[in-house]
């Protein structure tokens, strides 16, 4: 029986989290021609309640929320190798990861410049996938953005109230489909090659 490494569930969220933080920086370094990082992965408060320095001046993802995908379609055990035949895995287990982008600026215009900005990143990779990201980390299959449209003032501000801060400008967007799970192969099933008829002619 052949083994993979498997990763943990905590290792492909920080991976996949801190992937994403990777490139919308670099997108945004390219874009404003920086020599500097300008996007941190951090929570906006810190255990004792301050503000972090490390966020002034600059783009801020944090992870507000996890939920586990549970459509069944997606829980496919048997994966078709190269020679034809088949290999059995354990179930896959997919997760959506709700991300908080907060523009953070003393300059209200900086703000609002860097917060377009990455909105415009996340509206031009939708999909990122080893296709079309060669950097992007193994075990990771792709990941899949869409901006979570905002609930009303209550909602909001129950959000805000929750993180320990008050409201900066911000977008949230949905991580899709994150893959955890499946590394561990059981089995290996050979394919068919044909059928024989056995009947009585």
């Amino acid at each position: 029986m052949k083994r993979r490494t498997k990763l943990t569930t905590i290792q492909m969220i920080a991976k996949s989290f801190y992937y994403t933080k990777k490139v919308l920086d670099q997108y945004l370094k390219n874009k404003f021609e920086l020599t500097d990082s300008v996007v941190v992965a951090d929570s906006l408060v810190s255990q004792n309640g301050t503000v972090s320095s490390d966020n002034k001046n600059k783009v801020v993802i944090t992870l507000i929320h996890i939920e586990q995908e549970t459509v069944q379609p997606f829980y496919n055990r048997n994966q078709k190798l190269d020679t034809g035949s088949y290999e059995h895995t354990s179930v896959k287990e997919r997760y959506n990861l709700y991300i908080l982008v907060t523009s953070s600026f003393d300059d209200y215009y900086e703000t609002l410049k860097f917060l377009d900005a990455s909105i415009q990143f996340f509206q031009i990779n939708q999909l990122l996938d080893a296709h079309t990201n060669s950097e992007i980390p193994e075990g990771i299959h792709k990941l899949e953005f869409e901006f979570q449209k905002g609930g009303d003032y209550m909602q909001m501000h129950n959000l805000w109230s929750a993180l320990g801060t008050k409201y900066q400008p911000s977008v949230i967007y949905k991580m899709k489909l994150l893959t955890i799970g499946g590394n561990e192969v059981k089995e290996f099933i050979s394919a068919v090659d044909q059928l024989t008829n056995t009947a009585t002619q």
